[in-house]
């Protein structure tokens, strides 16, 4: 027999969830976010250098309180203006890192990003080396070499994965344990 699902209110996620790492709130679900690799946090934090020398604030796992049933919490989050404590308001990007979650949730994340306003939403696989951006004309994701951001700069989909790929490069090479 399947499980019930058990359907909280905004506040009962909040007073049970809140300040615990890897959890969103879908409407009226709770939904456990992947477990981040050294591969997938490297490129959160490669994404997010990458945004701020570009001009946008960014930063990872921030929670996105645009939508009262739906509160993600983006691999990455970039914004020109920095709304305090959290987003109330569409920020210009929204960026996500495959992991094990299943395409179905990214898809059904992609177009929710969408649906609240927000402009540009970019997925990457750091496993083959590919990025995506999602297009609200097509309804789909659409296969991308180059970021172009909405304050006009551009970036290679090959300069991020080749720095993530130095990165784990040099910390691979690191004896954890040296003697």
């Amino acid at each position: 027999m399947a499980a019930a699902i058990v359907s909280l209110t905004l506040e009962e996620f909040n007073a049970q969830y809140a300040h615990e790492h890897g959890y969103e709130y879908w409407f009226g679900e709770v939904v456990q976010k992947g477990m981040p690799t050294w591969l997938h946090g490297l490129l959160q934090a490669i994404l997010a250098e990458f945004f701020h020398k570009l001009g946008y604030a960014s930063g990872s796992e921030i929670d996105l309180r645009i939508d009262p049933q739906w509160q993600p919490r983006p691999d990455v989050t970039a914004a020109l203006e920095i709304e305090q404590p959290y987003p109330t308001k569409p920020v210009d990007i929204v960026a996500e890192v495959l992991s094990d979650d299943p395409m179905t949730k990214v898809f059904e994340k992609c177009r929710n990003y969408a649906r609240i306003g927000i402009p540009q939403v970019f997925v990457f696989d750091p496993q083959s080396k590919t990025a995506w951006e999602w297009s609200t004309k097509t309804d789909n994701l659409e296969r991308i070499q180059t970021l172009h951001l909405g304050n006009g700069s551009t970036l290679e989909v090959c300069d991020i994965l080749a720095s993530n790929s130095a990165q784990m490069s040099q910390t691979s090479s690191v004896d954890p344990f040296p003697r």
